[in-house]
């Protein structure tokens, strides 16, 4: 019960590594307010938050929007009187060649991969500063690491995601906010499906971008708890942290 009495606020929680992780800080106390553009995933979430006693609301956003993000801010202080823990888990993309990634796409991708973070985290900081120990984790990628071929957009808005968070945790260090981020590599989630290598890309590119156990990928329920170790007070003194959770692909 590490969140006990404490108000989490999570994108992308319709689905994936978003509803896992709503799942478990609701598991350990928390009230959970998702949000997700996916209306009926978020439902869900909720519901099944909900079933297992825990408490939770939602609101459907778009997080590339900031006045929508402020609304759901708004109804999550409305709904449970504050945000004490923002996770920033929404994010879209895809494999593909460069000559196949138009502007609207690429777009896209830095909108809620990237400006997303940026919103919600300028809509929900004056709460995060005003009580004590909050935490912000973002989920970047360990294609945000390094260079990954055939992701050029989601790569770039992960890395841009990195030093985001690097940045913005050195300025409120002084300030009682923790913010940190999370760097997995493939997660059993619906968003993966997108990223299956095709038979065109060059095998050894594919290769520099795998784990070293072929087709390893995380289930979202164990990348949650790397989420709620950064959230936690466990890791009180980590600050501006890249946690990578990868299967050793980028050692």
């Amino acid at each position: 019960m590490r969140f006990l009495g404490r108000v989490l606020f999570i994108t992308g929680a319709g689905s994936g590594l978003g509803r896992a992780t709503a799942r478990l800080f609701a598991a350990e106390g928390a009230k959970v307010f998702g949000v997700d553009v996916n209306g009926a995933g978020l439902a869900e979430t909720v519901a099944a938050i909900r079933t297992a006693g825990g408490v939770a609301d939602s609101a459907v956003c778009d997080v590339g929007s900031m006045a929508a993000v402020r609304a759901a801010v708004d109804a999550a202080v409305g709904a449970f009187g504050g945000v004490d823990i923002l996770v920033n888990a929404a994010g879209i993309g895809r494999s593909a060649r460069l000559e196949e990634i138009d502007e609207e796409e690429w777009q896209r991708v830095l909108t809620v991969n990237l400006t997303g973070a940026f919103n919600t985290v300028k809509a929900a900081l004056p709460h995060l500063l005003a009580r004590p120990g909050g935490a912000v984790v973002n989920v970047a990628s360990s294609a945000g690491m390094r260079g990954q071929a055939y992701a050029a957009h989601y790569a770039a808005s992960k890395a841009g995601l990195v030093n985001f968070t690097r940045s913005i945790a050195l300025e409120f260090a002084s300030r009682g906010l923790r913010i940190n981020c999370l760097a997995p590599a493939g997660i059993r989630s619906p968003l993966i499906q997108h990223f299956i290598p095709r038979e065109d890309f060059e095998k050894q590119l594919v290769a520099y971008y795998s784990p070293p156990l072929p087709h390893q990928l995380a289930d979202p329920a164990d990348m949650a708890k790397a989420i709620a170790y950064l959230a936690s007070d466990d890791a009180k003194m980590v600050v501006g942290a890249v946690l990578v959770a990868d299967w050793g692909t980028l050692a």
